[in-house]
């Protein structure tokens, strides 16, 4: 059953913008951000997705505005783990791949106007969300161990709507920690949900950039530029525009 736009209750500062099964959130928040501008939600009334996308409008050039994806992972990893088992701990690979229990289950992307300066104030950003709550003809769960859907991972009658709803709260969360806490915090809390890997010590910089050290030396290793990497979703199967599965 396609969930109905009565089904999905948003805090006052969003403005729903509902989209049919064939639409695409991310895309359209883009076209109408300049337009319609922060707080729009457009949403895509799926039951298999939750697939979403939010105008924010930063107050930072856009270099350190894109650090917009950790607060917005950090609230849909939140709107995740009220309903998830608790053997099901959630992880992100970086910079926009969300886990659960290390099985793929979707990410996140950011969006700027075209054209818009590093060292300038954009006129909006658009964060987009996409989590597989349930697996349509597809093989045998043993046959992809780290590819999935929320409801092989036993989240238990968990709707989209769900998720949209409570990560807009989350999302408002974030953004107050944010402003109240400084930007730290938020790396701090996204760093706590990535993975260590051998000797490696990970560190977000002050632009959003992915810095990699020794932990003994402490000396940096590699820097890994956000830009480019959000340029290409890492989760996203370009083939069909959903989670790779």
């Amino acid at each position: 059953m396609r969930p109905s736009v009565s089904d999905l209750q948003l805090p006052p500062p969003y403005s729903l913008v509902p989209l049919r099964e064939a639409g695409d959130a991310f895309a359209h928040a883009c076209a109408i951000a300049a337009d319609e501008g922060a707080g729009t939600l457009a949403w895509v009334r799926r039951y298999d997705l939750a697939e979403f996308a939010v105008v924010l409008e930063p107050e930072e050039p856009l270099e350190d505005a894109r650090r917009a994806i950790y607060a917005g992972m950090n609230a849909l990893a939140d709107a995740l783990a009220v309903h998830a088992p608790p053997s099901r701990p959630i992880t992100f690979d970086w910079p926009d791949a969300v886990r659960v229990d290390g099985v793929l289950v979707g990410g996140a992307r950011l969006g700027w106007p075209e054209g818009a300066r590093e060292n300038e104030i954009p006129d909006w950003i658009v964060f987009s969300g996409m989590i597989r709550t349930a697996v349509i003809r597809a093989g045998e769960p043993g046959l992809r161990p780290l590819l999935g859907a929320l409801d092989e991972l036993g989240f238990v009658a968990l709707d989209a709507g769900e998720i949209v709803a409570s990560f807009s709260r989350h999302l408002m969360a974030a953004f107050h920690e944010w402003s109240d806490t400084g930007f730290g915090s938020i790396a701090s809390r996204w760093l706590d949900r990535l993975p260590r890997k051998g000797d490696e010590h990970a560190e977000i910089a002050g632009n959003g950039d992915l810095l990699i050290s020794d932990t003994a030396s402490q000396g940096l290793r590699e820097r890994i530029s956000l830009p480019e990497a959000l340029a290409r979703p890492s989760w996203l199967d370009p083939m069909t525009g959903t989670p790779w599965l």
